[in-house]
Formats: structure tokens, C-alpha cells, sequence
């Protein structure tokens, strides 16, 4: 099997399949592969298959096709791994078994930005700082062009045309679809136009790149070239600007480009933003000298781009929000993934019982907990605190779960476990990522508990008689990830009838209310040290406190809470 993959440009990823022994690849849809970018000709390139070999035939395209940097003048082979540049979309060229990726059948979207390897439209020309502007008019669009429509009475076609525009506007949230028809109805209004564009930037940062093109001729569209020049000077002046011969007009500096295009009479105004910004240009242009552009057609040009550009501006917010309701969905996916890998229900183990809470800030969080069966009837309650909110202490938290049940399932000490857990995950080079975590170990025949602290806050204990202590520690060591081979000590102690033992996150003590006021370990203590809540309560109790004294205020860090107590 051979085929083409898109490397850069275009849909990046996107596999061609070359089945069959010719293929021509272009704008045009009658072309084997569509290649959907306005820099792309009609026909542009020719592959064939001959004898088991491919050959590459550029048609005449006026932008030319090029094999690893080198522009096929007559035909060129296309061998294993090679790059095949075509405008801004560079392929590399695979004959394998196997196919390396999804397979698609045109290229989607705007014109990429901008190729190292080949600038085909917007071209670079020389400008001279000191010369005097012998353009006929600007207009000042910098603050909107609601007061531009100054038409006066036209032809009923120019008149359709106007009302044209200003439903396709109105009607289309693709900003792929808005330049096309507008440059269509530009040429009814403009009958003397030869030739007409749009480029836009696609970040703000970004260089402006053709979205759309229209020529009266076919030769001209073939041949055109767009000079960078005018369009800086639109853009950075934030005027639309009418010139009568811009191959004279001192305003561009003599720009060899616009003489070499054949440039004449030209409008061509910006696309201001809402915040003022200007996006791009859209230019008419003409090189006859009997049909110059007016103050009038500038006006009027001026007017269609102000509309031109809240449209575009619509398409783009309708764009982002497309977008966050995907994102949206994703991460509604990956909460119910991570909730899936909390426990489902508390551990029967006769004479304990257990309360776990969890609750993360944003959708997804980095807090977890796990109760993990061990040998010989023992049991696992684990507590941890990822450094860090959001998707990627998700994700670590993810990937520390799984550790962290199969060293204390394969080693029988916690503290060695919690040693093991801590090299794997150092091992992983996470920068500035570390890991609290409690392991409390119980062993119900012979009521004892275990337990290893990385650097998290100590449980408290709460027993028969109701004096609340903190338990583990002195014995406290460092966060996992902080240093690879560091040792852990295990704590150890009876747990005796009555005794309670409560397990949290910061999310607790440092939750906040409106007054941005802490709950604080003291208020912690108070609710567990209370003797007139039951133990089986003290874990809903505790809960619902903190509740009522953050009130409305929005979560500002995961919240874990587990609880266990021996009846």
C-alpha cells in the first residue's frame, strides 16, 4: 500500500490512500484528492504509477510543487519517506503494509498559516519609509464603520447585491463560508474588478494568509499574487484606501511587486474587531485605467468589511463555544471515569465500619482514596493529595492508584510498599509534582493499625473516652516524588473498641467561606471531640459542618474525607 500523510499544514494527520494507478490532486472537486486551499490551482499536480514506481507531473499550477525542497520542472520520482510541498501542505510520501493513520479525502479548514519552506501568495515587497502618499482617499474605519454606507442610488443589480451580502452575513456561522459569497457579490457591485481577496489572521499574533480569492478571468486567478505591502499598510493604518494607479503611488514605495502584478486602481479596507483590532483585508482591484475605483465604491467597500468582520468576530465565538461544549463533554467524560475508580461502596469487615466523602474543585481533581483488601483478612485504607488541581493532577492520581494497589497487595510491610510507590513514581520525572498520602492498615484479628505517613497531615484519633490526638506523626515522612530512594516508618497502635480514626485532605481544613475565613483544624477537633455525636455519625456530622460554614461560596481545593471506627 502506498499513500500520502499531511505533516504540516492543512488537516495535520489526515492519510491519503493511493489505490489505482493515477491520481490528480487540486482545487477543483472533479480531482481525484481535494485539496481545498484557495492557493491550491484547479489542477495542480498529476501522480502516477508506473511499473510499481510514482512519479509526480506538476500541471502548470502557479505555485508549483516541490519533491524534499527541489520544485519538479518536468516529472520527479516520489520514493519512501519523501516530502511532497504543495503550497503550505507538506505530504510525506509511504509505501508500507500497513496504514499509519485515519484516511480522509480533502483538506478541511482555512488556509494554514504559513510555511518555512514556501510563502505562495503574500509577497514580501520593498517600501520606502520617506515617501510622500499620493493616495486619492482613506477613510478612518479604526472606530467602526456604521456611518459608512453613504450609496447612492445604483443599478437594481448593485442594489441586490448590497442586500445579498448582508443576508449571507447574516445567515452563516462558518467564517469558511462568509469571504467566498462575499467576494461573488463584491464583483456584481464592482463590475470593472479584475481580481478580488481576502486574508485574515488566524491568531492575533499571526501573519494574515488568503481565506478567499476570485478573479473575472481564469488566467488571472492562475497567476495571482497578493503584495504584503498594501495589506500592511491597510491593517497597520486601520483605513480602508483608495489609489488610483498603485503601481505609482508613493504610498507603498514603488513596491516592485505591485507593478509586477499588474495592480492599478484598488480599494481595499480592513477588517476591524470589536476591541479595535484589525484582522485582516478585503481588496479589489483592477488593472484598467479606464474604470478607477471612487470615493464612493471606497465607502461602500469600507461599510461591507465593518459587517464583514462582526460576522466573521460571530463565527468565531459560535466556533470557541462549539469548542468548549466539546470540551465540556470530555471532561464530564473524565469525571465519570475518575469516579469510577474510587470505591463503589464501604468495606464489610465485622466490628469496623467506614464513611468516605469525595468531591473535587473543578471536574475532574488530584484527591483520592482506596480501600484495598490485603492478605490475610487485612485491609488498606488509603488517603492521597496530588499536588495541584485539575486535569493533570487527575491524571497522576490516575496512575498513582494503580501503583499503590499492587505494591501493598505484593508487599506485606506498608512502610516498604509506600518505599516502592515513591522510586516508581520518581522514576516518572514529573517536575514539581509531588504526593501526600496516608496508608492505614488494619489487621481485625488482632485489632491493630498500621500506619505510614508521606508527608501528609496526621489522622486524628478519637477514642472510647472521646480524647481526640493526632496519631503517625513523629514517624511523618517526605511527600512521594520528593526524593527517590528515601525510607518511610510505620507507626503502629491497638484499635480498640470505640476508637475512631479520621483521615483528610487540606480541602477541608482550609475550606473558605465568604468572609474568606478558614475552617480550620481546631473547628476539625471540636466536631470529633463532641461526645454527644455518635461514632457512626461523626463522619456525616463533620461533613455537614464544614457545609454550613462555607454556605455558598465556591470550592477552592479537592476535598477527601474517610473515616473508620472500630464498633
Amino acid at each position: 500500500m502506498a499513500g500520502l500523510k499531511i505533516i504540516q499544514g492543512g488537516d495535520v494527520g489526515r492519510v491519503y490512500d493511493l489505490v489505482g494507478d493515477h491520481w490528480v490532486l487540486g482545487r477543483s472537486p472533479e480531482c481525484e484528492l481535494v485539496i481545498d486551499v484557495a492557493a491550491v490551482s484547479r489542477r495542480h499536480v498529476i501522480l502516477t504509477k508506473v511499473d510499481g514506481k510514482f512519479f509526480v507531473q506538476d500541471l502548470g499550477s502557479r505555485n508549483g510543487t516541490y519533491i524534499n525542497s527541489q520544485r519538479v520542472i518536468d516529472r520527479g520520482q516520489l520514493k519512501h519517506g519523501d516530502h511532497m510541498l504543495i503550497c503550505d501542505i507538506l505530504f510525506e510520501f509511504f509505501e508500507t503494509a500497513e496504514q499509519p493513520g485515519p484516511v480522509g479525502h480533502g483538506l478541511a479548514g482555512n488556509i494554514p498559516e504559513g510555511s518555512s519552506l514556501l510563502a505562495p501568495l503574500m509577497i514580501d515587497s520593498e517600501e520606502d519609509a520617506d515617501a510622500t502618499s499620493r493616495i486619492m482617499a482613506t477613510l478612518d474605519v479604526s472606530k467602526g464603520a456604521g456611518t459608512l454606507w453613504r450609496v447612492s442610488a445604483k443599478p437594481e443589480a448593485q442594489l441586490l447585491a448590497l442586500v445579498e451580502i448582508s443576508n449571507n452575513l447574516g445567515s452563516t456561522l462558518s467564517d469558511r463560508e462568509i469571504f467566498p459569497k462575499i467576494l461573488d457579490s463584491l464583483f456584481k457591485i464592482f463590475v470593472q474588478a479584475d481580481r478580488g481577496f481576502v486574508v485574515v489572521r488566524q491568531r492575533p499574533d499571526a501573519e494574515p494568509v488568503p481565506v478567499a480569492t476570485k478573479a473575472r478571468r481564469a488566467s488571472d486567478e492562475e497567476t495571482m499574487r497578493i503584495s504584503r505591502t498594501i495589506v500592511r499598510q491597510a491593517m497597520q493604518g486601520k483605513q480602508a484606501i483608495l489609489s488610483a494607479d498603485a503601481s505609482t503611488d508613493e504610498r507603498f514605495g514603488m513596491a516592485q511587486s505591485i507593478a509586477d502584478f499588474q495592480i492599478r486602481s484598488l480599494i481595499c479596507a480592513p477588517l476591524i474587531t470589536r476591541d479595535g483590532e484589525a484582522m485582516g483585508v478585503i481588496q479589489i482591484d483592477t488593472s484598467n485605467q479606464l474604470s478607477r475605483f471612487t470615493d464612493q465604491d471606497l465607502q461602500t467597500l469600507a461599510g461591507i468589511a465593518n459587517q464583514a468582520a462582526i460576522a466573521l468576530d460571530n463565527a468565531r465565538l459560535h466556533q470557541e463555544a462549539l469548542s468548549q461544549v466539546a470540551l465540556q463533554r470530555d471532561m464530564e467524560a473524565a469525571k465519570q471515569m475518575q469516579r469510577a475508580l474510587l470505591p463503589t461502596k464501604p468495606p464489610l469487615v465485622p466490628g469496623y465500619h467506614f464513611f468516605a466523602y469525595y468531591e473535587s474543585a473543578f471536574q475532574v481533581g488530584g484527591d483520592y482514596y482506596d480501600y484495598v483488601s490485603l492478605p490475610e483478612g487485612r485491609l488498606a485504607v488509603v488517603v492521597g493529595d496530588v499536588a495541584g488541581k485539575g486535569v493533570p493532577a487527575a491524571i497522576l492520581m490516575a496512575k498513582l492508584s494503580s501503583d499503590v494497589r499492587v505494591w501493598l497487595t505484593t508487599e506485606p510491610n506498608p512502610a516498604k510498599a509506600l518505599g516502592n510507590i515513591n522510586q516508581i513514581f520518581s522514576s516518572y520525572g514529573w517536575d514539581d509534582r509531588f504526593v501526600t498520602m496516608v496508608v492505614a492498615v488494619i489487621d481485625p484479628r488482632l485489632h491493630r493499625l498500621t500506619l505510614v505517613n508521606a508527608g501528609h497531615m496526621p489522622p486524628l484519633l478519637r477514642d472510647a473516652a472521646g480524647k481526640v490526638s493526632e496519631i503517625g506523626g513523629e514517624q511523618a515522612g517526605l511527600p512521594v516524588g520528593v526524593i527517590e530512594d528515601y525510607e518511610y516508618e510505620s507507626f503502629e497502635c491497638d484499635f480498640n473498641p470505640g476508637d475512631f480514626v479520621t483521615i483528610y485532605t487540606d480541602g477541608f481544613s482550609e475550606a473558605m467561606n465568604s468572609q474568606r475565613e478558614l475552617y480550620g483544624l481546631e473547628r476539625i477537633e471540636c466536631i470529633i471531640a463532641d461526645k454527644e455525636i455518635p461514632p457512626l455519625q461523626l463522619g456525616t456530622k463533620l461533613l455537614g459542618d464544614v457545609r454550613q460554614f462555607v454556605g455558598d461560596y465556591p470550592q477552592s481545593d479537592d476535598m477527601c474525607l474517610v473515616c473508620l471506627g472500630r464498633e
